[in-house]
């Protein structure tokens, strides 16, 4: 999902929802001597996108394994939480790596934390039918780093069968 600068309140909010009620509107129901309700944002159903083949859109899916795999190796998140969206050889490949960064982070003194992450728009390509390939940067306040991930079609699903994390 992208963002764009809502200038009515310097700040970023998704594309697709509507702007945050203002100040304006509170001061003028306070003005008017009665209570400023919020008005509820509509819950806005997004739809499932297909291409010809029937999947839905890789994309959410991508930008959510980044994340998760980026907090993995933080240690704020269990790795079983990925073993359905992903392949055996990935989920030993992300074990052996949340391991080495465990044991660097009790060899320097390190707490776990979770990582302040912004995760960017993926891009995403199909090299053949039922395989997508994409790439998503996730920001760090003090790095980025770019999540380089391969979906194959299984069954009526997506499923990771590489992940890189660079």
């Amino acid at each position: 999902m992208s963002t764009v600068l809502d200038h009515n309140h310097d700040r970023y909010r998704p594309v697709g929802l509507p702007p945050h009620p203002g100040r304006a509107g509170r001061a003028g129901a306070a003005a008017r001597g009665g209570e400023a309700r919020r008005a509820p944002h509509p819950v806005v159903e997004l739809p499932i996108v297909t291409d010809d083949s029937g999947f839905p859109d890789p994309a959410p899916l991508v930008a959510n394994l980044a994340l998760c795999v980026v907090e993995i190796l933080a240690g704020a998140r269990n790795i079983d939480q990925l073993s359905r969206w992903v392949s055996d050889d990935v989920f030993i490949h992300l074990l052996r790596r949340s391991a080495i960064a465990a044991r660097t982070r009790r060899l320097t003194g390190a707490t776990v934390q979770r990582p302040r992450l912004l995760v960017g728009d993926p891009v995403v390509a199909r090299p053949l039918d039922g395989v997508v390939e994409a790439v998503v940067l996730v920001h760090q306040p003090n790095r980025s780093r770019a999540v380089a991930i391969r979906l194959d079609a299984v069954g009526e699903r997506w499923r990771a069968s590489a992940i890189s994390v660079l």
